[in-house]
């Protein structure tokens, strides 16, 4: 691949696009690769966040008893114990409309509601039914199940737990403990259905409910949760990384692609593997204890150390441009795009990166402006997917 290869690859990776993965530049020693199952070898959760700036609505002229409810694309407002159905306003509002009034906006277009006032931030969660955590409320989270993409299992998991359909608006943030168990939390908005109540109580939940966010119901089931909730809403108030969706391309392995970074002034190097075309490296995910221990920043640490004298260098990951997973015919793997930087612990006078070990990979200069832009942009803002452990 010559420079403009690069550039083109790494103008993808930047726009949160993926691309296939055919060999990876390091892999763990002393254990043979072999494709990742679901259940068997890797567990991956997704959990959705929904957050609701509610507003309260009624159809022109004198108002007719109690108010009917709407809310912003990004959720839909019931109560526990009613029965709501749902019709899309003209100004772009879910509205909700009592089934046991069928008759109250008789004559009246969805569209001819009016937006009387706004009601607090309100997030959406359900009631867990499983024995060790009955009673106890979180959000709607589950495994994946083979065979299912990322999307697929969260929109499955949220219509089993809260009895609405929806799609994903962003991934929020990636959770890992090790390369096994890995979690992906997404702001989404409710697009239909119907909000769960203790009526259609079934092994999934018991129930769902729109609450505010300062003022929960307890017990959690965890207390993660309000992180995440208080992410979501930063992220509703000033995003700090474009909108990003998991590519579906196949991936037999959990591994890592890499952006890895040396700024001097102005200027970004990249760091490039050469086997076959030069192309961004990738490193392997192990499933020793020591890796898993070490999470999955231990194989961004593997290859760089095959390349590059760590013990002088400060290594940062600052987190994913990207995520590429399938889910179908076997292929259960995850290739995460992350954003690295090297730097040496004491600058000095250095301007260029420091010095690779072998004929394997060497360091790009970014000349293209607005690639060089881009890479300044997110590197200075932190604009990228936080990975936690």
């Amino acid at each position: 691949m010559a420079s403009e290869g690069l550039a083109g690859a790494l103008a993808a990776v930047l726009g949160g696009q993926g691309l296939s993965v055919h060999s990876c530049d390091s892999e763990p020693t002393g254990e043979p690769l072999a494709p990742v199952r679901l259940r068997k070898d890797v567990c991956y959760v997704v959990l959705a966040v929904f957050l609701n700036e509610q507003v309260s609505v009624r159809p022109p002229g004198p108002a007719p008893g109690p108010p009917q409810r709407a809310a912003s694309p990004d959720g839909v407002r019931g109560t526990a114990g009613n029965s709501h159905h749902l019709s899309k306003c003209k100004e772009g509002y879910i509205a909700e409309r009592d089934s046991r009034d069928p008759q109250a906006h008789k004559g009246q277009l969805p569209g001819e509601l009016h937006r009387l006032r706004c009601a607090p931030d309100e997030v959406l969660l359900i009631q867990e039914a499983k024995k060790e955590c009955r009673g106890s409320w979180y959000l709607p989270a589950g495994r994946m199940e083979p065979g299912e993409t990322i999307v697929e299992a969260l929109q499955r998991e949220v219509k089993e737990e809260a009895g609405l359909h929806c799609e994903p608006l962003t991934l929020l943030s990636v959770e890992e403990r090790g390369p096994s168990w890995i979690r992906f939390v997404f702001l989404a908005r409710a697009t239909g259905g119907i909000l769960k109540t203790s009526k259609e109580a079934d092994a999934e939940s018991l129930q769902a409910g729109w609450y505010p966010r300062t003022s929960l119901p307890t017990p959690l089931r965890a207390q993660d949760i309000l992180h995440l909730v208080e992410l979501a809403a930063q992220y509703r108030q000033q995003a700090r990384h474009p909108l990003l969706l998991p590519q579906e391309l196949p991936c037999s392995l959990v591994c890592q692609r890499l952006v890895a970074t040396f700024t001097s002034v102005q200027t970004v190097w990249v760091l490039v593997g050469t086997g076959g075309m030069p192309h961004l490296p990738i490193t392997a995910c192990g499933f020793t204890p020591m890796e898993q221990r070490g999470g999955i920043k231990m194989a961004i640490l593997r290859l760089l150390q095959e390349c590059l004298t760590l013990h002088h260098l400060a290594v940062e990951t600052k987190g994913l441009l990207g995520l590429q997973h399938l889910g179908k015919d076997n292929a259960d793997g995850i290739c995460l795009n992350v954003l690295v930087t090297v730097a040496f612990r004491n600058p000095g006078m250095q301007s260029e990166p420091p010095k690779v070990r072998g004929e394997n990979f060497f360091w790009w200069k970014v000349m293209e402006e607005d690639l060089q832009s881009q890479l300044l942009q997110r590197l200075q803002e932190s604009s990228v997917v936080p990975v936690n452990r």
